[in-house]
């Protein structure tokens, strides 16, 4: 067994599980991804894994709201930023550009789109669907956008998340790529991009 699991404190060892479930849930999705690829991933032991969290199913649910989890927080960090004198449109602009440095984490992207996929299942659907209006209550509520203005921030947002998704940054000497990107993503584009490639590059 790697000294790693005696070492670390038990908050320490479970974020190194849920960090390691990240990537593999990300690149494999929840049912190609198991627990002894996160052991090894982790670079510990598969009974630890299962000790730790008793189930894949608890291990996806846990991952998941790590993800929702932080998406929530970068929101709030931002809300808690305004004075009252930006304009909507401004608001947007900035939680917008929280939404892709988060997801510039090809983990959390991921993981999020594994989930919201995962809308019929009777123990995922309920929990991504709490997420999704959960949120959208921050942005309504906290943030002060109209149902409209909610509506169309999400729109863009997801569209984003398909790009994003389907590495379209890899493309941006394309022309086309990066028009859709740049109308997609706004003035944040640049700042977007530059936290995707050097995840990329960390990653790498």
């Amino acid at each position: 067994m790697n000294t790693v699991e005696g070492r670390l404190s038990s908050d320490d060892r479970r974020e190194q599980i849920l960090a390691a479930a990240t990537i593999v849930f990300g690149d494999r999705g929840y049912a190609g991804g198991t627990t002894d690829a996160i052991a090894k991933q982790a670079g510990i032991s598969q009974a630890y894994v299962v000790r730790m969290f008793g189930s894949k199913e608890n291990l996806f649910l846990e991952v998941s709201r790590r993800a929702t989890g932080r998406l929530r927080v970068a929101f709030r960090d931002i809300i808690a930023g305004f004075t009252g004198e930006e304009t909507n449109l401004e608001r947007q602009v900035a939680l917008g550009r929280a939404y892709g440095q988060l997801v510039a984490d090809r983990g959390i992207l991921l993981t999020l789109l594994h989930l919201f996929g995962l809308g019929q299942d009777p123990v995922f659907g309920p929990e991504a669907r709490g997420c999704f209006l959960d949120v959208y209550r921050i942005v309504r509520d906290e943030a002060g956008f109209s149902a409209e203005e909610a509506t169309e921030f999400f729109a863009r947002g997801m569209l984003n998340t398909i790009l994003l998704a389907l590495r379209m940054p890899d493309l941006k000497d394309d022309p086309r790529a990066f028009e859709l990107l740049s109308s997609s993503m706004g003035e944040q584009c640049e700042t977007i991009l530059a936290s995707f490639e050097a995840q990329a590059s960390a990653a790498g």
